[in-house]
């Protein structure tokens, strides 16, 4: 039988994507290293970035691994550094890296925990933007996908530092894709829906997790917010919805 050939949409682009070592991280960055990207993955756990990176090399695929904090400030302005000085451009951010934190009556979430998820969802995502953003612009077609949930558009009890971090992150990345409007970088929301994810078993541990898409599901969907003929740009995309 002959083999099927390699569609490798994004031959010769540069992808970052954080919180890469699993969930919805890890199933993209496999997914760009299919399709030809080289993958720089950053997360916390080098374990977790080995085993993705095992798996992007099993498909034909490359990446360079990222030990990283995504609350480490400096460490992300040096990966900007790093960045210029290898590839001298960024095609794609995929901004994933994401913290539950507590589901609790509002008074009673500790002050510690609602901080570290304001760090990780926006604080982090600010600081990739700053670092990135610049790189994104001496690509020839930058794309930004940054991660976000639909409890970020409605009020629901006990979410209130997951909910509150992801509507500022929508409000952010909003402001950003408006800065971008008239240069070649789109940027763009993706919200998932139920996926699941580790973060997802915290938030509904009864659930059965048969009864929600895996993060392979979304593959599809981050690729063509990731290519150069996307022309979205300040949109809030939903699941699998085609994008342009």
């Amino acid at each position: 039988m002959r083999a099927v050939p390699k569609i490798m949409r994004l031959k010769g682009r540069v992808a970052l994507v954080t919180g890469a070592s699993r969930g919805l991280g890890a199933a993209a960055a496999l997914a760009y290293g299919r399709e030809g990207a080289h993958c720089v993955l950053v997360a916390r756990t080098v374990g977790g970035l080995e085993a993705v990176d095992d798996q992007i090399k099993a498909v034909g695929g490359s990446a360079t691994l990222v030990p990283l904090d995504v609350t480490d400030g400096p460490g992300i302005d040096r990966l900007g550094a790093a960045l210029y000085e290898r590839f001298g451009k960024l095609d794609v951010l995929l901004g994933n890296a994401g913290l539950l934190g507590e589901l609790a009556p509002i008074g009673h979430v500790e002050p510690r925990i609602f901080e570290r998820v304001l760090a990780v969802n926006v604080t982090a995502n600010w600081r990739l933007i700053r670092s990135l953003d610049p790189l994104l612009r001496r690509s020839d077609a930058g794309r930004a996908i940054f991660v976000t949930s639909g409890v970020s558009r409605r009020v629901v009890p006990y979410w209130s530092a997951y909910a509150a971090s992801k509507a500022a992150l929508d409000m952010m990345v909003g402001v950003y894709a408006a800065e971008s409007a008239h240069t070649s970088v789109k940027v763009n929301l993706y919200n998932p829906g139920p996926t699941r994810t580790r973060m997802r078993k915290e938030a509904f541990p009864g659930e059965d997790p048969e009864t929600v898409s895996p993060p392979e599901a979304h593959a599809e969907a981050l690729i063509r917010l990731a290519l150069p003929s996307c022309t979205l740009n300040g949109q809030w995309v939903a699941g699998d919805e085609a994008v342009a």
